[in-house]
């Protein structure tokens, strides 16, 4: 989210991997060299621009083309595994991604809705989205096995709106930003990339007064203290100092109106699949720690996708992939949990 941390051990890997995606990410990407301290900070070196200067336009076209060969397919691990879905759902096309000038169609994003889908029907709606970053895996593969395995458990309750991939070419490079080397979580507060711009109207056109929940599915993964965080500073020319990526999942709510009652069901049901993240002397990357599991961002100023929404009941879910003692598929069971926590909470607590 906004601040990544990393172990000591793994700082400034020179193989960033998803491990449990079987995914290598480049290792021209670091160095164990770095630069040195600027006002008390350390800068990991990164191969593109100068340290402390911001990159030039030319140099964020020089950024894209070291990352645009795909690493998996969009169309294999996502669009396909939405087509047995349209016997039971509303699977709709809602736009298109604009990165490849060839094939204007080259990533089509999709949502998918239950039948009946009516703001008048007294029904409390709900939004999912997974892929906001296209690199945090779970987060999309999660959002699909929600409904293929849950969500119609929660239709006679609920008007339910999913968008498993917000992300596709994220998704296929296994990176954090969109081609424009923008980060889209950072964009929903004026909707300036194609992604949440998408995503706003789609969600608007659904004609919804006031949704009840969002749940944002995410990750935070290594690759964000060997790669992204790095890029990150070299492009807008900031240091940054390394710290402890957490080992474990955790949630972040609504500064504004944290819910901790919501969050806290939510770490108890994930705790059953997966285990919760320690703090760091009472912090997770960096945010105080409000309770297990749980720390609070103001997601509106922020620009975040939990916003999109102004639901009262708010969660962005962290979950960890690189743990030894996490697979793949207890990472996807991990994020189902968070969605069936966050329905069954408000059902009761809202007395549907």
């Amino acid at each position: 989210l906004v601040t990544r941390v990393l172990h000591p051990t793994r700082a400034y890997s020179r193989h960033a991997t998803h491990r449990a995606r079987g995914v290598q990410l480049a290792p021209r990407a670091m160095n164990t060299t770095k630069t040195p301290p600027h006002d008390g900070n350390i800068e990991p070196w990164y191969p593109i621009g100068e340290p402390g200067v911001p990159w030039t336009d030319e140099q964020k076209l020089q950024w894209r083309a070291s990352v645009e060969a795909p690493k998996r397919s969009y169309a294999t691990e996502v669009l396909a595994k939405l087509e047995p879905l349209k016997a039971k759902y509303d699977v709709f096309k809602y736009g298109a991604l604009p990165y490849d000038d060839t094939d204007p169609d080259r990533y089509p994003l999709f949502a998918v809705r239950t039948k009946g889908f009516d703001p008048s029907n007294g029904k409390p709606c709900v939004l999912v989205t997974g892929g906001v970053h296209g690199y945090e895996t779970s987060g999309v593969q999660g959002a699909i096995r929600f409904l293929e395995r849950k969500c119609e458990t929660f239709t006679d309750d609920y008007n339910i709106l999913v968008a498993p991939c917000v992300s596709p070419w994220g998704y296929e490079r296994v990176q954090r930003w969109n081609a424009n080397a923008v980060d889209p979580n950072r964009s929903f507060s004026d909707r300036h990339t194609d992604e949440s711009k998408l995503l706003g109207a789609v969600v608007d056109a659904q004609g919804v007064k006031r949704w009840m929940i969002h749940v944002d599915l995410h990750e935070t993964t290594d690759s964000d203290e060997t790669e992204f965080r790095p890029a990150k500073a070299a492009r807008d020319g900031e240091y940054i100092a390394p710290d402890v990526i957490p080992d474990g999942f955790y949630t972040v709510g609504n500064a504004d109106d944290p819910k901790p009652d919501f969050q806290r069901e939510i770490i108890e049901a994930v705790s059953a699949v997966t285990h919760i993240a320690p703090d760091t002397d009472g912090k997770i990357i960096g945010e105080p720690v409000t309770q297990r599991g749980v720390i609070n961002y103001p997601v509106k100023s922020l620009g975040l996708c939990a916003s999109i929404t102004d639901a009262p009941y708010v969660t962005t879910t962290e979950v960890y992939p690189d743990s030894p003692s996490c697979t793949d598929d207890e990472c996807n069971e991990a994020q189902v949990a968070c969605v069936v926590a966050a329905l069954t909470h408000v059902n009761r607590v809202e007395k549907l």
